[in-house]
């Protein structure tokens, strides 16, 4: 059976943050943010779908003062692994530390240990089911995928390690927005991995 997602990512999109919502989404299984979003648009779309919602922090999440640690309905999954349904997911937040001290920013050496403290909790997967986890969050993209020239945009080492190690079947991120390089592909395949930037929006579906 297909799974539906709805993922949101950097920047509000009007008509999801109205009634037409439940019109063009109602069918989705669970909704996915990949960060830099406010909280009123996150718990607006998950009270009106009423369907579980899983994110990660983004960089410029700070700015809403630590609201959204306590997201209503939604799950933050940033070293963590959890179900939604039969759809195994797994996260990590932030993106490339350009800002000393800022929250949700990391060094590579730094992602590097959060990623290796996160594949004990897929390993076990990886053993059961040939994939340490279904899909996979995060803010920033994978190192020469989706990510930028520039220093902040940069994506992460570790993360093109998980992937090829725990094959998740979708990695989700945001940060890169598309506008940035309107020729950037917006999927592309790493191994047995679809690597998607879901900003602002994507709605996919899990076979």
């Amino acid at each position: 059976m297909a799974v539906k997602i709805l993922a949101l990512s950097d920047e509000v999109v009007p008509w999801l943050h109205s009634p037409r919502l439940i019109e063009t989404c109602a069918d989705v299984d669970f909704v996915v943010s990949c960060g830099d979003l406010p909280p009123d648009y996150l718990e607006f779309v998950i009270s009106t779908l009423n369907k579980p919602g899983f994110y990660v922090h983004g960089n410029h999440d700070a700015r809403y003062n630590g609201r959204a640690e306590s997201l209503l309905g939604w799950i933050n999954v940033d070293l963590h692994t959890c179900r939604a349904g039969a759809v195994r997911i797994a996260g990590l937040e932030g993106c490339l530390r350009y800002k000393p001290d800022a929250p949700f920013q990391y060094t590579q050496d730094e992602q590097w240990l959060r990623a290796f403290w996160l594949a004990r909790k897929l390993a076990p997967g990886l053993v059961r089911f040939k994939r340490g986890v279904d899909v996979m969050l995060s803010h920033a993209p994978l190192r020469g995928i989706h990510d930028g020239q520039d220093h902040a945009h940069t994506g992460f080492d570790a993360f093109v390690w998980l992937a090829k190690t725990f094959k998740p079947r979708l990695w989700l991120h945001g940060h890169q927005h598309r506008n940035y390089n309107p020729q950037q592909p917006a999927e592309t395949w790493l191994g047995q991995t679809r690597v998607v930037n879901v900003h602002p929006y994507r709605i996919l579906t899990l076979d």
